[in-house]
């Protein structure tokens, strides 16, 4: 069946993950723990980040999580310390700090621009799934001209669930007429490629620019490409 549609996970797919987020994770972390570095460093820690490599494990719930997840766990984390914990001021919170971080550090793939420009001149439908929340999307992603190169966005904040579950693709799919067999997905994490075999994606492609490794891919993905200029080829294969 000739592929029409593309559903890409943001962070780590379109968007260089360590490049962008491990600035805001620890500008966040610092400032929950009010300067603790300390207490920074475990907050990070104790979900994904390790210490000795610089690097978020691949599948952890820095590397995975939605917005609301990650500030769930840190607000549970700070009550234990006994500090003053209010769930919804934090998550609350975090959402403007990514928000607001996550446009500063913003760094892309290679060859973003591009490949959408020539994904788009194949005829394909584009779409955005991303944990994190619908203006996130256009916030990292505005400074690099692409938005309009996507007919589809969908935030953890949408109203179509959250990864791994088949929501947001299958919202891609009924927005622009397309049958699940039709659409490709393509990820970072393993929820993203559990998210396209649960809406029964045509192929579920992995890719090496965010937090997994090629063997945290191989076992569940279709296909693991170093990025998604090698959809290019996938795509002219198919015509």
């Amino acid at each position: 069946m000739k592929y029409k549609g593309i559903v890409f996970d943001k962070d780590g797919t379109l968007i260089d993950f360590h490049s962008t987020w491990l600035p805001v994770y620890r500008f966040a972390a610092l400032e929950f723990s009010d300067n603790d570095q300390k207490l920074a460093d475990e907050l990070l820690a104790q979900h994904g980040y390790d210490l000795d490599t610089g690097r978020v494990i691949g599948g952890s719930l820095l590397a995975a999580g939605t917005n609301r997840e990650i500030g769930i766990a840190w607000a549970e984390q700070l009550r234990g310390g006994k500090k003053n914990v209010q769930v919804e001021a934090i998550c609350a919170r975090l959402n403007h700090i990514f928000q607001q971080q996550g446009a500063l550090h913003s760094t892309p793939v290679n060859g973003l621009k591009t490949t959408l420009q020539k994904l788009k001149l194949a005829g394909l439908k584009l779409g955005v799934a991303t944990s994190d929340s619908y203006q996130g999307i256009h916030n990292t992603l505005q400074s690099f001209d692409v938005v309009s190169a996507f007919d589809f966005l969908c935030g953890y904040d949408s109203g179509h669930g959250v990864k791994p579950d088949a929501g947001m693709v299958l919202a891609f799919c009924q927005a622009m007429s397309l049958e699940p067999a039709e659409v490709i997905v393509v990820g970072d994490n393993r929820h993203d490629i559990e998210m396209g075999k649960n809406a029964h994606a045509g192929l579920c492609v992995g890719v090496l620019t965010g937090a997994s490794t090629r063997a945290d891919l191989e076992g569940i993905a279709d296909l693991v490409l170093p990025d998604i200029s090698g959809l290019l080829t996938v795509i002219k294969q198919d015509a």
